[in-house]
């Protein structure tokens, strides 16, 4: 295919032409799911935000509440049985999320996320993670237990002694483990206020990086994009060697 334009041609190859195409693309198409991204990062940042102007007691007749709803009950935790997760950053660091069993006052359970504690010395070294069995009142937010971005491998069952340490473990398994089937449907995990006691490192937000940091790679991949279109147009543009006449 060629274009004369003037005293210049635009004679593409074939197989330059195909290249360019396939990388537009996937350069538009990375660009378009950096948008989708941040409309879904929105919703959440939003629900976040939105989460805390009321508060709603909870018990285990509750139905499933929207995420990061601000919520309290009443009943006790059980520090005999709890499981800590494992791989869990907090300012470049490793360590664990606190997860304690909370029977409900007027029945069933919730798990409660109490916060992130460093790594011990060791792996072999678990933290230490007590809590009072005393009848108390907790407030958090509703949230979802952490889950891996990619599931790998087969896996472990869980199992005591107690703490367990667990890789993402989701709700099915801990319930299993704990061998109770009474369960609150108002939210999976209770994410411990940072003003309650008895809780470690609480600097909840929502998931993932900000929208506007998921448009900002949606604008780099279309940049990328109009760049190729340019560099395609500028490399199969050539001078034909003919001069016309005045």
């Amino acid at each position: 295919m060629s274009i004369q334009i003037g005293s210049r041609v635009f004679s593409p190859k074939l197989f330059t032409t195909l290249v360019t195409l396939a990388l537009l693309v996937l350069l538009v198409s990375l660009g378009r799911w950096q948008l989708r991204r941040a409309d879904e990062k929105r919703l959440l940042w939003d629900s976040f935000a939105s989460g805390a102007d009321a508060t709603v007691n909870f018990d285990l007749a509750t139905p499933h509440l929207m995420r990061y709803q601000h919520v309290e009950a009443q009943g006790h935790y059980d520090a005999s049985r709890q499981v800590l997760i494992d791989n869990m950053v907090n300012a470049e660091r490793a360590g664990y999320f606190v997860i304690t069993p909370f029977a409900l006052a007027d029945g069933g359970w919730v798990l409660v996320n109490r916060g992130w504690i460093p790594l011990g010395a060791s792996r072999a070294q678990l933290p230490l993670v007590p809590v009072g069995a005393e009848s108390r009142r907790i407030r958090g937010r509703a949230d979802n237990l952490p889950s891996p971005g990619i599931q790998m491998g087969t896996r472990a069952v869980l199992e005591p002694p107690y703490p367990v340490v667990a890789n993402y473990p989701n709700h099915d398994e801990i319930a299993r483990l704990l061998q109770e089937k009474s369960w609150t449907r108002a939210a999976d995990l209770v994410l411990l206020d940072a003003a309650e006691p008895d809780g470690y490192v609480r600097n909840w937000t929502a998931p993932g990086f900000p929208p506007m940091r998921h448009i900002g790679y949606a604008v780099q991949w279309f940049g990328l994009a109009v760049a190729l279109l340019v560099i395609y147009i500028v490399t199969n543009v050539r001078r034909t060697g003919r001069v016309r006449s005045p």
